[in-house]
């Protein structure tokens, strides 16, 4: 018998709920069986409007019930649904807004469908109909653009049925441990973002409540709301444990911070868990794949944890040959709900999917245990006297100093040999970063080509747009 396309997962999930509370906006707490009946106005209201199977639609809504019943209706219609974050430069928006789009909902009038028009449809109480077709793209979600320009990541119907977030029966043993604690979920930012609805989806799945928090901000969202779980990102997460460690706020109600984004350096993830207690959950994956690995806080960092057996890993050297258990090379990655492609860029789907594998462009290695360990970026090298060294081993050297607390390396052109390493550290917490003992360790370590020629003292690294950690806003001195 064929499976029903996506969201049937989720709609299931809504109607399994009835009248227990799913998501707390403000003084509401709508049901689950509330929430369906918005899905089900929704597609009503997108039918309406000509919306059907392989149509763009753009949505450009806020954190709310509403807006959460819109996405999953674009589903349901079988739509090709692209997430246009709040913020976003005019330019940008003009771009996205220019990609095939058939239609655009938004909270406030923008000359396309407004989501209250929407809601107003009346519904007729029938069955719900699917219309996603399998190889049809179901979703559009744009990389954050770290390595370079953002991507169009297309990831089909077929691939979105394939995924285990809506299915407690599909749970890795790591997602176990973490569903298990999010009985209070907080969303906030926008529902665009994939790591935001992935977990939400999971939160129901575990029978919790989604809760939008109006101002992210922490640990003041955590209190307010007795919030059990949050996505937090690296620069977050340290600002909370200085937090913490400054003026203690009440975080008896937090069991989850699921660190997204970027790596966590393993002496930040000690003290981390030092301060806030059991409750880090350090996910790795990209937009192109999903959720690749994630260590629990029973992890030992650096750990990764142990991917999950329904994900393929090879690694592999430059030529793309396999290398030998704990050496490290680049990650090549199979999972089950991976994107198809880069929507309307062929020749960067063919560099980086790559005969059913996405080459990650990280670089790492599994131990005995099968436990998962990144090394750097295949890309992220500084070229002296023209040998490539990568910037992640440098960081790694420098961080080893218990001066240190965090280390990022960049290069610049030099006029003696090509390029040359430049250093930037946070220091640890009363602690006075010695240079020369600095460039000594290096030296020892990776040579003296790796020995960074400027090394400059800061608060904190530069963030992006999404609040990721951007090496690229750092420059070098001269």
């Amino acid at each position: 018998m064929p499976v029903d396309p996506y969201p049937r997962p989720v709609l299931d999930l809504l109607a399994a709920a009835g009248d227990r509370p799913v998501f707390e906006h403000g003084d509401r707490a709508v049901t689950g069986a509330e929430l369906l009946g918005m899905v089900r106005r929704c597609a009503a209201g997108l039918r309406a409007a000509g919306v059907g199977p392989g149509d763009g639609l753009a949505l450009l809504l806020g954190v709310s019930p509403e807006a959460f019943a819109a996405i999953i209706a674009g589903y349901v219609v079988g739509a090709r649904v692209v997430g246009v974050r709040p913020g976003l430069p005019d330019a940008q928006r003009r771009h996205l807004l220019s990609q095939d789009i058939t239609a655009t909902v938004a909270d406030t009038g923008t000359g396309g469908l407004r989501l209250d028009d929407l809601l107003e449809t009346p519904d007729d109480g029938g069955p719900l109909e699917l219309s996603g077709r399998p190889d049809d793209v179901a979703r559009i979600v744009h990389t954050s653009g770290s390595t370079g320009t953002p991507k169009a990541c297309a990831q089909t119907y077929a691939a979105m049925n394939a995924a285990w977030t809506a299915r407690p029966d599909a749970w890795p043993p790591a997602i176990r441990e973490l569903a298990s604690r999010l009985q209070r979920y907080l969303v906030f930012g926008t529902l665009s973002s994939q790591v935001m609805m992935e977990y939400g989806i999971l939160t129901l799945a575990a029978g919790g409540t989604l809760v939008a928090a109006e101002a992210p901000s922490l640990p003041e969202a955590i209190v307010k709301h007795r919030a059990s779980a949050s996505v937090i990102t690296v620069p977050r997460l340290y600002k909370l444990v200085a937090a913490q460690r400054a003026t203690p706020a009440d975080l008896s109600s937090l069991r989850a911070l699921m660190v997204s984004g970027s790596p966590v350096q393993a002496a930040r993830l000690r003290e981390a868990r030092e301060v806030l207690g059991p409750v880090v959950f350090h996910g790795y994956g990209q937009t192109e794949t999903g959720t690749i690995s994630m260590a629990t806080p029973d992890d030992p960092p650096p750990s990764l944890g142990v991917p999950p057996d329904v994900i393929d890993i090879s690694i592999r050297d430059a030529s793309g040959a396999p290398v030998p258990p704990g050496q490290d090379g680049e990650l090549y990655v199979r999972t089950p709900a991976q994107a198809a492609g880069y929507w309307g860029d062929p020749e960067e789907t063919a560099r980086v999917f790559v005969d059913g594998w996405v080459r990650t462009r990280d670089l790492g290695h599994v131990d005995a245990d099968g436990r998962l360990y990144l090394a750097g970026r295949v890309r992220d090298v500084i070229i002296v006297n023209a040998e490539l060294h990568y910037a992640g081993p440098i960081e790694r050297a420098l961080a080893a100093s218990p001066d240190i607390a965090e280390a990022y390396v960049i290069g610049a052109p030099d006029e003696d040999t090509g390029e040359a390493v430049h250093a930037f550290v946070v220091p640890a917490p009363g602690r006075t970063p010695d240079f020369d003992a600095l460039r000594h360790l290096v030296r020892e370590r990776l040579g003296a080509a790796c020995v960074p020629a400027t090394i400059t003292v800061i608060d904190e690294v530069p963030a992006g747009p999404n609040g990721k950690p951007d090496k690229r806003l750092l420059k070098a001195p001269g």
